[in-house]
């Protein structure tokens, strides 16, 4: 027996998808009732391994031998669909378990999601399924199908009047229903399919399970996942990781955005990320596409899976073409607001669609007129001086209404045809609502056909990013040991800047002081002008109680801001324990940025940065990655802001030390995850960018531990 050590992710799942020998525990004759279907299902598909109906009537159930236990069949079923009420599951899973079962699926619902009893029981039926070594799928679930095999451990009614057809789509989904949902219509679209998983209340077999065992499967060259939530942030990111490793595309549906990184928020940082932006984060970094509607996921999906990884298009750059000179225009428009390219076509090449089609208009979008479709020998020419131009694009054509009238049909499919015949490599993408025969007839050369417009630009855009899923950097990771720090760091920004500077941030000379006289000599030191700021644990926002005094010239200003300062913290806030006034270099020149941790409830820390001021704060003008993040990963999220001309030069000023603001975010990301125990968020705010080859300077910092409650910000 094994202990109850929770299996690598995808590892065990042959259990479910080669399985030799099926029990059904449950079965029934009545092929309308859930034990009674599955045995339906492996009989109709013609599943090859040996099916065992377990009844304690015995006797027989659709024609096969039923056997009052699964301890009494003549060998022992690799896998077993449990079928059985609630109150018999748990016996269930112990005969499995002696039986010498490897993968459990258990249909019934009444666990975790009817109520702590429910949920106990659950734990149970886990605990009993380590210790025997078997991996567990469900409960509450709707199972798992490999089409290749004919082997289904499923109830589902997208089964009931045909099976997809063999191919290499894989789906995995939480959510029986949606998972089934895009089985079918996968299937409708000619596509076929792998396998097919649905993890249901995921005890032990979850999301990354399988994932992780379709990036493996010698089957499978396209992930589709249906996801409502990440149990466990590190078996996810694994997961992703081996099928970015693998080179299969993964496309998520991700659906159920969650407020509770919001809600933890403590710190003005953290208030900025919210945790569905960090999914969207995680996704980029391992070259996951994620969709955001269930058409999207079919429409995307589809045409990653008849392009494969190697047609897939290396530039976002596309050559427009259509009848019309309006339709080119909303092409252009639709496929730059979804961040495409349109560049010009080669002198040579307009020179060719010229005498293909006289009066097109040759800059791009290309108006080809109805010309183009007068014969197929004139669309034949006009297309292949579009694919042999040297800009390398991703050729778009839109045919409308096309398809219905069958003398253009006949042009279309003519030339179509004979231009993938002689450019096989090159990317060639249609627009167009039906019929569906046609779109089939066009599916079957392998080019993908989009209904419309923006499904097009937004589905290409989508197809670009997975096209670069091979040239991805590694993504980076902690591996450095887990330290505590000094409770000092919460008391005040003075604390927590001094723990910074350790770690190599780069922050300004000050000091904290109890007296108007000792804050004088302070700001000789320095220099003037100087800042002063109030300095407690208690008062994280300082400007909101007048706590901050800026640009102060002389003596006596420093001697009445700390009058005022300390009088203003008694004022408004009574209870606060105060540390003193914290003298600071009045620093100007440059551009504010804010940058900070907060701690997500599934990933972990997570870096944020933006700029300062109204960008981060109105504009929401933030990029986050789950930490820790390399220089070069940094780059990239600065480079991602809106406003990043501001920090490169914009209107003819000095370019901003980028280079010292992204080692910055990635030495805080490092900090973070090596102090991640004992700080839940960090806010740097604002950092001054100094002009380039000048570096950074932190001006405040706020550090909140883990253990402090978030309302009492």
């Amino acid at each position: 027996m094994l202990t109850q050590v929770q299996a690598a992710p995808g590892a065990g799942l042959d259990a479910f998808f080669k399985a030799k020998g099926v029990a059904v525990i449950g079965a029934s004759d009545d092929i309308t009732k859930i034990g009674g279907r599955p045995v339906h299902l492996l009989r109709k598909y013609g599943y090859a391994g040996p099916v065992y109906p377990i009844n304690p009537k015995g006797g027989t159930i659709q024609g096969l031998q039923a056997y009052a236990s699964i301890l009494d069949t003549p060998t022992a079923p690799e896998m077993a669909i449990l079928a059985v009420p609630v109150e018999a599951t748990l016996q269930a899973v112990r005969d499995c378990g002696s039986r010498g079962v490897r993968g459990v699926i258990v249909l019934t619902a009444g666990f975790a999601e009817s109520g702590p009893e429910g949920a106990a029981l659950q734990a149970e039926l886990v605990r009993v399924a380590r210790n025997h070594g078997m991996r567990l799928l469900g409960p509450n679930c709707l199972g798992a199908v490999n089409v290749v095999d004919r082997l289904v451990g499923s109830f589902s009614i997208a089964l009931e009047q045909s099976m997809p057809p063999a191919g290499e789509v894989g789906i995995v989904s939480q959510s029986g229903n949606i998972g089934s949902f895009t089985m079918r219509n996968m299937a409708e679209r000619g596509l076929g399919v792998s396998r097919f998983i649905a993890t249901g209340n995921e005890a032990d077999v979850d999301v990354a399970d399988g994932i992780a065992a379709l990036a493996h499967d010698a089957d499978t060259r396209i992930i589709l996942c249906c996801m409502e939530t990440c149990r466990d942030a590190g078996r996810l990111i694994a997961a992703l990781d081996m099928a970015r490793q693998r080179h299969k595309p993964v496309i998520v549906l991700k659906i159920g955005a969650t407020e509770q990184g919001q809600a933890a928020a403590a710190s003005h940082t953290g208030a900025l990320m919210g945790s569905d932006a960090v999914f969207d984060a995680v996704f980029r970094r391992y070259g996951v596409l994620r969709v955001r509607s269930f058409e999207e996921l079919l429409d995307v999906g589809h045409a990653a899976a008849l392009l494969g990884a190697r047609r897939l298009p290396a530039t976002d750059a596309v050559t427009l073409v259509a009848a019309s000179g309006g339709f080119g225009i909303m092409m252009a428009d639709a496929m730059v607001q979804a961040g495409m390219t349109l560049p010009q076509l080669a002198d040579a090449t307009k020179a060719l669609i010229r005498e293909a089609v006289p009066i097109a208009g040759t800059n791009n979008p290309v108006d080809a007129s109805a010309q183009m479709s007068a014969r197929p020998d004139i669309l034949l020419k006009m297309l292949t001086a579009l694919q042999n131009d040297a800009n390398g694009s991703t050729l778009v054509l839109l045919l409308a209404l096309s398809l219905y009238t069958p003398r253009l049909r006949g042009v279309y499919m003519e030339a179509l045809s004979k231009i993938r015949a002689s450019h096989p490599d090159r990317l060639l993408v249609i627009i167009s609502q039906g019929p569906p025969d046609a779109v089939a007839e066009i599916n079957a050369l392998g080019i993908p056909v989009f209904p419309s417009i923006p499904a097009a630009a937004i589905g290409l855009a989508g197809l670009v990013r997975l096209g670069q899923l091979t040239t991805l950097p590694t993504a980076t990771a902690y591996g450095g040991s887990l330290d505590s720090v000094d409770p000092a760091v919460f008391r005040n920004e003075f604390h927590a800047k001094k723990a910074l500077a350790v770690a190599g941030i780069s922050v300004p000379r000050e000091e904290v002081v109890a007296s108007a006289d000792e804050a004088v000599r302070s700001a000789r030191a320095t220099g003037y002008p100087v800042v002063l700021k109030i300095a407690s644990e208690d008062i994280a926002h300082k400007t909101e109680i007048g706590g901050v005094a800026l640009g102060l010239q002389d003596d006596e200003a420093v001697r009445q801001a700390f009058d005022r300062l300390i009088g203003n913290a008694r004022k408004h806030a009574p209870q606060a324990r105060l540390d003193g006034v914290l003298v600071a270099p009045m620093v100007s020149g440059g551009v504010e940025l804010i940058a900070g941790v907060s701690r997500d409830p599934v990933f972990g820390p997570v870096v944020m940065v933006g700029l300062g001021g109204i960008y981060a704060e109105i504009l929401k003008d933030v990029a986050v990655q789950v930490a820790p993040v390399s220089e070069e990963e940094a780059l990239r999220m600065i480079r991602s802001l809106k406003m990043f001309p501001l920090l490169d030069g914009a209107r003819g000023q000095a370019k901003s030390d980028v280079a010292a603001a992204a080692r910055t975010v990635a030495r805080l990301s490092e900090f973070a995850c090596r102090h991640a125990a004992d700080v839940a968020e960090i806010d740097m705010n604002p950092i001054l960018v100094k002009p380039q080859g000048e570096g950074v300077l932190v001006l405040d910092a706020l550090m909140v531990p883990t253990s402090r409650n978030p309302s009492a910000h």
